[in-house]
């Protein structure tokens, strides 16, 4: 009798036997790496020869586990294709191993380029058994709340005071809770926050201290923070040098390089040029000197141009964009962290901070002192 007929006899759900004849199917067709449907903890447990608390610990990355003997359950983990079943592991732990990451909106005001950037950082820091579920406060506002029993965690990339019910809603559930990218004006929730108000600052001044005098500047959606805070920056450096800037050189777009790019047309089309743009952020710049180029205009010989980000490809692109570098990956990183020890039970004073950009000089300007 070949190997198929033997199977098919004794093909009863006896956990014992079903296994092995599994085993043997397996050995008889010369597939060598065992099933990873039933390869366990305690399938490793008895090829290391340990327990099988040991091996649960070490492919949790426990201390109590000597490195040399973590190292010989990871290997033949992964030598037998071991696959932990999240699942199983949710029904003992009462968690689903699940994050969210909201953002005010994902249909308008959130780049591509941003939302790519914060999920990066965010699952590059967060626990391996951990997923990342990435939604919008506005859908969740339109009548989609979230069931407490969807995620561990919640992180709000909030970019508007619309955030707030939102916010309120999912402090009132008592779930773990983080909100980033802009101020919250809350005592009990932990904020971590980019100063984009200096941003705007460290911006014009830059392009003042380069000679520039005649500043045009092309804003955010008006009821995102960030634009309002990075625009109060702009309105306070013109101001302190005494600078008068034309309102017809300040443009409101929406974050989206098309955005720049059009409101970019309108500034040349109307003659009045300015010899530098500031732009709430890189896709924006990206857009608008592309405008220029498409008309013949030399960046930055005729107009100069910073943006605000520091995306990654900012540095690449011809010349390369004079810009803000958010602290992004600071804010997530602490973000996640403080999130993960709400989620793991320790107790901590609530944190509330706020981590200041950078200037980012390279090609994009020019020097008039020198031009």
């Amino acid at each position: 009798m070949n190997y198929r007929g033997f199977f098919f006899i004794f093909s009863v759900r006896n956990d014992f036997w079903y296994n092995v004849l599994r085993a043997y199917r397996k050995e008889a067709c010369g597939v060598k790496k065992a099933d990873k449907t039933t390869v366990t903890i305690r399938t490793i447990a008895q090829l290391a020869n340990v327990s099988h608390m040991t091996v649960s610990r070490a492919l949790n990355d426990s201390e109590l586990v000597k490195p040399a003997t973590k190292e010989k359950i990871l290997a033949i983990a992964k030598e037998i294709g071991y696959v932990p079943n999240i699942n199983a592991k949710s029904l003992v732990t009462n968690r689903s191993y699940m994050i969210g990451i909201f953002f005010t909106n994902l249909e308008t005001g959130t780049s591509n380029s941003f939302m790519t950037d914060v999920v990066a950082q965010a699952q590059s820091v967060l626990p391996k058994s951990y997923s990342l579920s990435i939604n919008s406060v506005a859908k969740a506002m339109a009548g989609q709340y979230i069931s407490i029993n969807n995620y561990d965690g919640i992180i709000v990339i909030s970019q508007s005071k619309s955030d707030y019910d939102f916010i309120e809603y999912v402090h009132n559930l008592g779930l773990p809770l983080v909100v980033l990218n802009r101020v919250i004006e809350r005592d009990d929730i932990n904020n971590y926050a980019i100063g984009d108000r200096l941003g705007g600052e460290l911006a014009t001044n830059y392009a003042i201290q380069m000679g520039h005098r005649k500043l045009a500047l092309i804003r955010g959606i008006d009821s995102f923070e960030s634009s309002v805070q990075r625009t109060n920056g702009f309105m306070q450096a013109v101001e302190a040098n005494g600078i008068a800037v034309d309102p017809t050189l300040i443009k409101v777009g929406d974050y989206r390089p098309e955005s720049g790019h059009e409101l970019m047309r309108e500034i040349l089309a109307s003659g009045n040029i300015p010899s530098c743009v500031i732009c709430e952020n890189d896709d924006m710049a990206v857009g608008a000197i592309s405008a220029c180029v498409e008309l013949g205009y030399q960046i930055p010989r005729d107009i100069s141009f910073i943006g605000f980000d520091d995306m990654a490809y900012a540095k690449f692109i011809t010349p390369s964009l004079t810009t803000i570098k958010k602290p992004t990956a600071q804010i997530i990183e602490m973000g996640v962290a403080k999130l993960m020890a709400i989620v793991e039970g320790e107790q901590s004073d609530v944190e509330q901070k706020i981590v200041d950009p950078e200037m980012v000089i390279r090609q994009s300007v020019v020097n008039l002192y020198q031009h």
